[in-house]
């Protein structure tokens, strides 16, 4: 059966975008692109934009109620004051957050996520919830037999929920916590892999030298190897194709070759890398070096929150700020960055990511009805400058609607994954911060 949904704009994003323009969908897949005068309507959304899904191309769904922990605190201490806090959890808390942090996405216009998951709950609510995932489990630690245990524990465990939709994949966590031993691991799985690179200035002292504010994490952290974490992985022979690396942000022009080189993927997250005060990722020489790169929008761990919109916005705003140059990243280049991007740099630009026939039928709706860009000149524009989640009429994953405005039941939602979010705040704040600081 066929259906077909119309919209004011019809934004392809591998072609021009289509005034008043449907999509026809069969059996999950677009089956066709063009004028709603040549395809007919069943749904037709006035005063609205219908693109793609968005790709988020690195998240933590595990981590949707971590908002404001250790905010302020350097990126070493921040990172542990996570570490104790999660500890706290109980039973089932990670599966209730990951729920919420799948439907805050969906509400958001995302389709896909590239999500790298502690405990694998994203697989079991992504299932769920209809939410396209690649869920990658996370690994820590200087040897290969964390691959027989962890890993083949927690694949087990989430074996149930894999499917086409929910894909497995492996996450060694970063250089500074994982040896090449387990990379190479990791890589042997023939698995997608992704990992965090390049991140801050604290990590990159600690891999080359040994030194600086991490050296009193020292006992917790594999020996440094004595240079930065690409090129560490670039001497084993482990940088390629299959390998995501979230953030880049502190890349020279050797390290950027070596990306590009081995065409390793980039997920850019200017919200977290901003909030972090990690700095700003080098997204216009990633990209004119022929690096594939997404956005992300990592976590509310780091980030305020899954909004998609929000991380177009801040895509834009420092790319311009970077370059001083306001065409450095035009609306449309960010859009397409967020989805065909972002499939490209997941290896699924062939599935996803644009409308065209024979793709899966990942779709978006945007009203902008009210915005301060309607009437629309620009669509791209004006989704991403006056787009947000409260605009999202609706989000298709294979042609089925699994979010619709006003649908979900949030407050039973929030209210499960809140109860998480109050255990982890129950001890005293000052004695953990100060416990890490």
């Amino acid at each position: 059966m066929t259906q077909v949904i119309s919209a004011e704009w019809v934004v392809p994003i591998d072609g021009e975008p289509i005034r008043d323009g449907a999509v026809a969908i069969e059996d999950g897949r677009i089956a066709a692109v063009g004028s709603r005068a040549e395809l007919g309507s069943d749904v037709h959304h006035a005063e609205a934009v219908l693109l793609p899904g968005f790709v988020n191309a690195h998240s933590h769904l595990e981590y949707a109620v971590y908002a404001g922990f250790g905010d302020g605190l350097s990126f070493g201490p921040w990172i542990l004051l996570h570490m104790e806090r999660k500890g706290r959890l109980r039973d089932g808390d990670g599966l209730e957050i990951a729920r919420l942090g799948a439907a805050q996405c969906l509400a958001s216009g995302i389709t896909t996520v590239a999500d790298c998951s502690f405990a694998g709950h994203t697989a079991a609510a992504a299932d769920e919830l209809g939410l396209r995932a690649i869920v990658y489990l996370e690994v820590f630690g200087a040897s290969a037999e964390q691959v027989d245990g962890r890993f083949r524990e927690a694949r087990a465990r989430i074996e149930p929920f894999l499917s086409d939709r929910v894909a497995l994949g492996i996450s060694p966590h970063a250089p500074y916590t994982c040896g090449p031993d387990l990379y190479a691991a990791c890589l042997e799985l023939g698995l997608p892999v992704a990992t965090h690179l390049a991140e801050s200035d604290e990590e990159d002292e600690w891999l080359r030298s040994g030194t600086g504010e991490w050296e009193r994490f020292a006992h917790l952290l594999p020996p440094a190897p004595g240079t930065s974490g690409i090129r560490m992985l670039a001497e084993h022979g482990l940088l390629g194709s299959s390998v995501l690396a979230a953030h880049c942000v502190t890349v020279d022009e050797e390290e950027i070759a070596l990306l590009a080189e081995h065409d390793v993927a980039v997920a850019h997250c200017p919200r977290s890398n901003a909030y972090l005060g990690c700095g700003i990722a080098p997204l216009r020489e990633l990209r004119d070096a022929g690096v594939r790169v997404g956005l992300g929008t990592d976590s509310p761990a780091s980030a305020p929150s899954f909004d998609l919109f929000d991380e177009l916005r801040a895509a834009v705003t420092v790319a311009r700020s970077r370059a001083r140059r306001p065409d450095a990243l035009l609306a449309r280049e960010a859009l397409e960055l967020a989805t065909l991007g972002s499939a490209a740099a997941l290896g699924l630009a062939d599935e996803i990511g644009s409308l065209a026939p024979g793709k899966r039928a990942d779709l978006c709706v945007v009203s902008l009805e009210g915005s301060p860009y309607f009437p629309v000149e620009d669509p791209a524009g004006a989704v991403v400058f006056g787009g947000s989640p409260e605009r999202v009429v609706t989000t298709l994953v294979d042609g089925e609607a699994r979010y619709e405005r006003g649908g979900f039941e949030w407050h039973e939602l929030q209210q499960k994954a809140g109860a998480a979010r109050s255990r982890m705040l129950r001890a005293t704040d000052s004695a953990v911060i100060a416990a890490v600081s």
